[in-house]
């Protein structure tokens, strides 16, 4: 019964420890306004909050697109889903040596509100986190 109990505790904390969805009526008027200046034809989106930030998650051709405010509505960051192909060639490298034999679950593109792009592999249950040149710069548990 005690394992029982604690599993359920741990299980709970991780799922704390998550984005959670939200409906769009309680996304702060500044975050909509914001993403809906930048995407007025977007309609179909899905809203999530991870701390104090927003994100607004949606497909484009297929490919999963997240876009983060913070509160007040400013932009921190837009992550796009790309094609493992479409790393910078040193990302692979870097894969194929220090995770030989795992394949990469998800690629994306992240561009920060200033323009800055780093690129991130999931791999082996982390996020491999690589500058816009494919230099490795951290690993993050997914």
């Amino acid at each position: 019964m005690k394992k029982v109990i604690l599993l359920l505790a741990i299980a709970c904390l991780f799922t704390q420890a998550q984005a959670q969805k939200v409906m769009a009526k309680d996304v702060p008027v500044a975050v909509t306004e914001a993403f809906n200046k930048a995407y007025p034809s977007l309609k179909d989106v899905d809203w999530s909050k991870d701390g104090n930030n927003y994100e607004a998650e949606y497909d484009v051709h297929k490919a999963d697109v997240s876009v983060t405010y913070d509160a007040s509505g400013k932009l921190l960051e837009n992550e796009v889903e790309i094609t493992v192909a479409a790393f910078p060639a040193p990302v692979m490298v870097y894969v194929n040596k220090n995770y030989k034999g795992n394949k990469v679950k998800e690629a994306s593109k992240i561009t920060d509100a200033n323009g800055t792009v780093t690129y991130e592999a999931e791999v082996k249950g982390m996020d491999l986190i690589f500058d816009s040149n494919g230099k490795f710069l951290r690993a993050v548990k997914a």
